[in-house]
């Protein structure tokens, strides 16, 4: 395949390091179109927006009103987490229970932010640990196989943690960090694929040596079909519903709760912090930065020339990455050689896999045109 000539965006930050990108005769690519004609439209956080929030919120109280907890909310640490459950308690007025999933790989800041948030709302917190040598398994796995993907294991293991939970002790609604304000574009499929347990299973079995047994398995059928309509399921995203400036939003927990701040979304992870700052751009090409930044920019957070700016800079510091680097691979049980000889290897991609591609871009699909998703995937 011819290699395309680069191009980025006149709009946003993004560009042709996203192989399947577009762009219309004035250079804007197809997610800031897909962004003004689909997402902003139906998008308005106004007086109406709240008093749509606070109905469902009536709705919830309602389903839930006969348990110790109305909704649960997977928390994480990081900014959109913890500003929902200060939202789900003191704006919706719910009682949702805060769950955690321990995969072995959270940084000390982000264990104290979920400390904090739930003393400081005096929130009940439920903290799952997954079976690390599984876990570590299916790490090791996932770097054999060559796939950009490798917060992929970790990813499926607190979403899956989390839905099963809530199945298991009966509490009806989720209640996401998810929203517009900052996640309107969503990475590209070649950089981060989507929760496809037909894919991770696949990786596993070719690459793998001990039987996930314990570690939280979740397949987008269960996920999107027999949790939703045969227990009725349903997923709510209130930063949708009121106004969410991340910046103050930091402040705000900074100072109501005694929350820390972190570098860059996501890094109140240390694997996810080396992912993305370190194996995805070095080995791949491909920086999530550009991602975050473009959000920014649509919804006037950030001026295209700020984000230029901040993609000029590495992720992280140089010292942090190699200590990151030397860390994850003893905690995973191999030298920096092995690693490195890793990075250096052929890089994959889940089509060199079995996968359940086709179908969840099908669903997808159907779940746009219904009105259910606003993302786009291609």
């Amino acid at each position: 395949m011819k290699k395309r000539e680069f191009q980025r965006c006149t709009n946003c930050v993004m560009d042709t390091t996203d192989s399947a990108i577009t762009f219309d005769e004035k250079g804007v690519c197809d997610f800031c179109n897909d962004y003004y004609k689909n997402i902003l439209p139906k998008w308005h956080v106004d007086e109406k927006s709240k008093a749509e929030l606070l109905e469902i919120a009536k709705k919830i109280r309602k389903a839930g009103r006969k348990g110790k907890y109305d909704c649960i909310i997977g928390m994480s640490g990081g900014v959109d987490s913890s500003y929902l459950c200060y939202i789900a308690k003191e704006v919706m007025g719910l009682r949702p229970l805060l769950y955690s999933s321990d995969t072995g790989w959270n940084l000390k800041i982000a264990d104290d932010n979920i400390r904090k948030i739930a003393q400081g709302l005096n929130l009940d917190l439920v903290t799952e640990q997954v079976d690390w040598e599984e876990m570590k398994d299916l790490q090791l796995a996932f770097f054999k196989s060559q796939v950009p993907y490798q917060d992929l294991p970790q990813d499926h293991a607190i979403f899956a943690g989390l839905y099963n939970y809530a199945v298991k002790h009966k509490i009806r609604y989720v209640l996401t960090g998810a929203n517009n304000a900052t996640e309107c574009i969503r990475p590209p499929v070649e950089w981060v694929y989507q929760n496809d347990l037909k894919f991770i299973l696949d990786v596993h079995k070719r690459f793998g040596k001990r039987k996930l047994k314990n570690f939280p398995k979740c397949s987008m059928l269960r996920y999107r079909l027999i949790y939703p309509y045969f227990y009725g399921m349903k997923r709510v995203a209130p930063l949708n519903y009121v106004e969410y400036d991340k910046e103050k939003a930091k402040a705000f927990l900074q100072e109501r709760f005694g929350w820390e701040t972190y570098d860059n979304k996501h890094y109140e992870n240390i694997f996810t912090r080396f992912y993305e700052g370190y194996y995805l751009p070095r080995k791949f090409g491909y920086d999530k930065r550009k991602c975050y930044l473009s959000n920014l920019i649509l919804t006037g957070a950030v001026t295209r020339d700020e984000a230029l700016r901040e993609l000029e800079k590495q992720p992280y510091d140089e010292a942090t990455m190699q200590a990151d680097k030397a860390y994850i691979a003893e905690k995973l049980g191999i030298g920096t050689e092995e690693f490195d000889a890793i990075m250096s290897g052929e890089n994959k991609t889940f089509r060199d896999y079995r996968n359940s591609y086709n179908f969840i871009r099908f669903c997808t699909k159907i779940l746009r045109a219904a009105g259910k998703e606003k993302k786009m995937f291609r």
